[in-house]
């Protein structure tokens, strides 16, 4: 890819999703687009630039910057952190709330497994502690066409062969003429979508008791991290939590978060943390 042409791209995906492409991976950069040039009829990147460039068109840049997002995702990635939210963080939040309600958010959600996972083990594992509860789960992506492929719940057979089991696939998902797997109503019930750029502002969605946004600013540049970390910390209710992913960290983007005392890869408001442990 010419360095010119590369460039642009780069530039759009961190401008349009805070994306950091390093020259080193290019190559992910053609093979995220490679859909979207083939609909379009662009023999290269170099004429999918040169649209863009050409004609002012922000749906169709959002778009592509939308695209350069990775849609890395599995159902039940890190299990015992999905385990841990349904079987403590959530029977903890009911008690403190006395609403009878808890919302979950998976921010930067991609096609939807984590938040079909998390309704697998609510409907297959509900703690005593959460009969009666209305547990609202949301997840959000950047990406349109991510957003629609959750929403319609139907995976292929290499989907769903990463994370799920046999005796949960036959239980949840119904096998399709087209070969693909649908989940069941149940499932679909539990779980609303909505396309949202996490480097723009949440308060539309409300606020939530447990913010899952795992693995999602690895990939990010800095100041998009910060921007992303102080917008979705905005979000939690008093006493709520934020999971990030292995290896990530909110240390030195934002000091309203603080780590979980109990809960590893868990984050609370600043100042809260000994409160958390004491009532863990």
């Amino acid at each position: 890819m010419q360095e010119e042409v590369f460039n642009e791209l780069a530039e759009l995906a961190l401008k349009g999703s805070g994306q950091a492409i390093p020259k080193s991976k290019s190559y992910l950069i053609e093979a995220r687009l490679a859909a979207i040039a083939r609909r379009e009829g662009f023999g290269t990147m170099a004429d999918l630039v040169h649209c863009l460039k050409s004609r002012a068109n922000p749906v169709f840049a959002a778009e592509v910057a939308s695209a350069l997002v990775s849609k890395d995702t599995c159902f039940f990635r890190d299990r015992d952190a999905l385990k841990r939210v349904v079987d403590d963080i959530l029977p903890k939040r009911l008690k403190a709330s006395n609403t009878g309600r808890l919302k979950v958010w998976c921010a930067g959600g991609s096609t939807g497994q984590e938040a079909y996972s998390l309704a697998i083990l609510l409907e297959d594992e509900l703690p005593a502690s959460l009969r009666g509860a209305k547990i609202d789960i949301l997840s959000t992506d950047i990406c349109k066409v991510s957003t629609e492929t959750a929403r319609v719940a139907r995976y292929g057979h290499y989907e769903v062969q990463k994370g799920l089991s046999i005796h949960r696939l036959v239980k949840h998902f119904t096998r399709l003429e087209t070969g693909q797997w649908e989940a069941s109503e149940a499932l679909r019930s539990r779980v609303s979508f909505r396309q949202h750029n996490l480097l723009e502002r949440a308060d539309g969605l409300g606020n939530f008791d447990v913010i899952l946004c795992r693995n999602v600013l690895s990939g990010m540049a800095r100041a998009s991290r910060t921007k992303v970390i102080e917008s979705v910390s905005k979000q939690m209710m008093p006493g709520g939590m934020i999971l990030l992913g292995g290896g990530e960290s909110a240390i030195g983007l934002t000091d309203k978060l603080e780590p979980a005392r109990h809960f590893r890869g868990g984050w609370v408001a600043a100042g809260t943390a000994n409160a958390e442990a004491s009532a863990a």
